[in-house]
């Protein structure tokens, strides 16, 4: 019988992190963003990553996107290993495998082509154009969009407009699409279409990872990710919340722990098959 983590093992994955470690130099000195993150997105579902202001979240995006390299660790998107390629040859392997959308919905569109434009280019930067348009109206249709397929930017509300982008960024099925606060200037109800569009293309076998602090996306993700100044801090899945241990056997314990710790130290008892973590 196949137990669960079995089954996480064996479940194909749109991105995977390992020992992942950025650090950024700065006239004051070295700067750690992310601390050996280790963490896996399954393909063709929503993950998310949370975490308050300067917890890694923004530069974890895009190093699983490829738009900038990790300083050490290893990085898989799809099948392939993206620490040992070329520029050329990431920026190749980015263009046909990842899609992404900004918060601000206008940031995402030109405003001079139409909605079934941009679906085209965006086809068109994918190199995938053979039956481009069956596939964009099938889109468009799954989002509730097909009326709008002639409209420009500034005929569509906000949240059309997002959802536009990620039509757009799921064109040519790349393995993952990453999302930088999309729900931020949406209203709940234009949050709410938006997710369910973004299910509907899970659909098509592509994933979904979406950076944010909206309790309405994390309710809608298989899986969330809290970092914690740089690290991992915990995993929540639809049944359960699990905290992570690194490589290193280290932990990181949920906030407000130092009310329980002042002192910084604790006393592990082992009991059995569990280990219990008390005040000393």
């Amino acid at each position: 019988m196949r137990t669960e983590a079995d089954a996480s093992t064996t479940r194909e994955l749109a991105a995977s992190c390992d020992g992942v470690v950025k650090i950024y130099y700065t006239m004051a000195g070295e700067v750690a963003a992310l601390k050996g993150v280790d963490l896996q997105f399954p393909a063709a579902a929503v993950s998310a990553v949370v975490g308050p202001s300067g917890s890694g979240k923004s530069s974890l995006l895009r190093i699983i996107g490829g738009f900038d390299r990790a300083t050490a660790g290893r990085v898989r998107l799809g099948n392939e290993e993206t620490g040992g390629l070329h520029a050329r040859q990431l920026r190749k392997l980015r263009r046909r495998t990842v899609g992404y959308v900004f918060q601000r919905p206008a940031d995402n569109l030109v405003p001079y082509l139409s909605v079934v434009d941009h679906l085209h280019q965006a086809a068109k930067i994918r190199g995938r154009t053979a039956g481009w348009r069956s596939e964009a109206e099938e889109i468009l249709d799954a989002l509730g969009l097909s009326q709008r397929a002639s409209h420009l930017p500034k005929q569509l509300s906000g949240g059309e407009q997002q959802r536009v982008a990620f039509a757009a960024a799921s064109m040519g099925k790349p393995v993952l699409v990453i999302a930088d606060e999309p729900t931020g200037e949406l209203d709940r109800e234009s949050t709410e279409a938006l997710l369910a569009s973004i299910a509907a293309l899970t659909k098509r076998q592509t994933a979904f990872i979406i950076a944010t602090h909206d309790s309405t996306v994390v309710r809608a993700a298989e899986r969330t990710y809290h970092l914690r100044h740089g690290s991992v801090a915990a995993e929540s899945r639809e049944d359960r919340s699990l905290s992570v241990i690194d490589t290193d056997g280290r932990i990181q314990l949920p906030p407000g722990w130092q009310e329980l710790f002042p002192s910084g130290r604790a006393q592990l008892v082992v009991d059995g098959e569990s280990i219990r973590i008390v005040p000393p």
